[in-house]
């Protein structure tokens, strides 16, 4: 190939334009790139075709556009996908943000959604930020201070998705980690017996992880007398937000999957000062971290310059509002991942069954499992009849993932499985679609 040969970004770009939904300004950024990069094989004495490593990377970068997908994992809170599935309220032009209706004056971000939130829990007084990492980033700030020693016991120095590491935030947060007791084992003494002055007595809840055999941890309880005892706040970061053990909400009560999980509701009456949780997780709500509290310590959080920095947007309050006025009136069970967690086994069998015979699809019904996922009760599942499909897994995944809209299943044991307690059953006929097109 000679220099002479390769096309003008210009041609390049309107070649490409006619088989992509993207904006001109990008695809004539990768022709140039793509051009540049052949130009240099050439040079190097290699060859290189510039349309198709312009084709690859749109296609790459089209890929990665927002977009609707089905849920086939069967995993109901999929951080990679969303976690929660919501229903979005109406989204007016402009609203009541930061104004007083009654009065004309300004007024207070997203104060009806905090009285709400502390009503639900059985809380003095609610704040909430953009993440459940801001929620504890800014507790350790407003709550410690700078300079401040927070104890923590050594089995709880998390890390979670995408390296975020529990002793890394604190340290950004200016409050210095105090680390008490051993991995698996932490007792009551080990808190009274930390040296120096203690700011805040720190208990996180391990959200992807479990730690089992020779153990000991101190509970919620016995932290808040360590807590009274060293006049220091007590934190208690449950992070996967439930908010009540009782789940008055499901009918038969409290599932088996939710054994041993803590809830804001019960870890307040436990004694915790503040209670930190995700709102998307199993509360079931946009992603939000939401602390509840002691009236003077969520009042010193709020007025913390970090605050501002974390704060959410009017989108997110009216979407959370949505999902504890739910809980509030007694609608929880409408929420879209509690219906998905508490569907019926019989009933995704019978759904499945159906998705299977119209498709056309060769495959079979076999037991199966969901995940709540997102962190939340770790290592525990909810039984479900899921869809194994033949053939190669990699093969059949792909073409699912390039569905329109994509389908997204897993792959175990060399088979793709298409799992459908995560699918919306308004959504099985696209689940179909794709099958069929196999």
């Amino acid at each position: 190939m000679d220099l002479r040969d390769l096309p003008s970004v210009d041609a390049l770009a309107g070649e490409l334009s006619a088989g992509v939904d993207l904006p001109r300004t990008l695809v004539v950024s990768i022709a140039r790139e793509a051009v540049d990069e052949a130009r240099d094989a050439v040079r190097s004495g290699s060859t290189a075709d510039p349309a198709s490593i312009a084709a690859l990377r749109l296609r790459a970068l089209s890929s990665a556009r927002l977009r609707s997908v089905v849920n086939a994992t069967g995993v109901l809170l999929h951080t990679n996908l969303g976690r929660a599935p919501i229903v979005d309220p109406p989204s007016p032009f402009f609203s009541n943000l930061e104004f007083d209706l009654e009065s004309g004056e300004r007024g207070k971000r997203a104060n009806y959604l905090h009285v709400l939130i502390a009503s639900t829990v059985g809380a003095e007084a609610a704040l909430v930020v953009n993440n459940n990492a801001g929620a504890l980033f800014l507790a350790l700030a407003a709550l410690a201070g700078r300079d401040g020693r927070v104890a923590v016991s050594r089995g709880e120095l998390i890390e979670i998705g995408g390296s975020f590491r529990l002793p890394d935030l604190m340290a950004a947060s200016g409050a210095h980690l105090v680390e008490v007791g051993t991995t698996n084992r932490t007792r009551v003494s080990d808190f009274i017996d930390a040296p120096g002055t203690i700011e805040a007595v720190l208990k996180v809840h391990p959200s992807n992880y479990r730690v089992e055999g020779f153990t000991e941890d101190v509970a919620f309880s016995k932290m808040a007398e360590i807590a009274r005892e060293l006049d220091a706040p007590f934190i208690a970061d449950i992070g996967s937000g439930l908010l009540d053990q009782s789940t008055p909400w499901i009918e038969d009560g409290p599932p088996e999957w939710l054994a041993g999980e803590p809830a804001a509701r019960q870890v307040l009456e436990q004694g915790a000062d503040v209670v930190l949780f995700s709102g998307d997780k199993l509360l079931g709500g946009p992603q939000a971290g939401i602390a509840v509290g002691r009236r003077d310590l969520i009042g010193r959080m709020a007025k913390h310059p970090i605050a501002r920095a974390v704060r959410i947007n009017a989108a997110t309050i009216a979407s959370l509002t949505t999902t504890f006025e739910a809980y509030a009136s007694g609608r929880a069970a409408t929420i879209p991942f509690w219906v998905m967690a508490t569907a019926p086994a019989e009933e995704i069998r019978r759904r499945t069954a159906d998705v299977l015979r119209i498709s056309g699809a060769a495959g079979s019904i076999v037991d199966g499992e969901s995940p709540p996922g997102a962190g939340s009760v770790p290592g525990l599942t909810i039984p479900t009849p899921v869809l194994r499909l033949e053939g190669s897994d990699e093969h059949v995944w792909t073409a699912l993932a390039r569905h329109d809209p994509p389908v997204v299943a897993s792959r175990r044991d060399g088979a793709a499985i298409v799992n459908l307690r995560s699918v919306d059953p308004d959504e099985d006929p696209i689940v179909t679609s794709a099958l069929a097109s196999l």
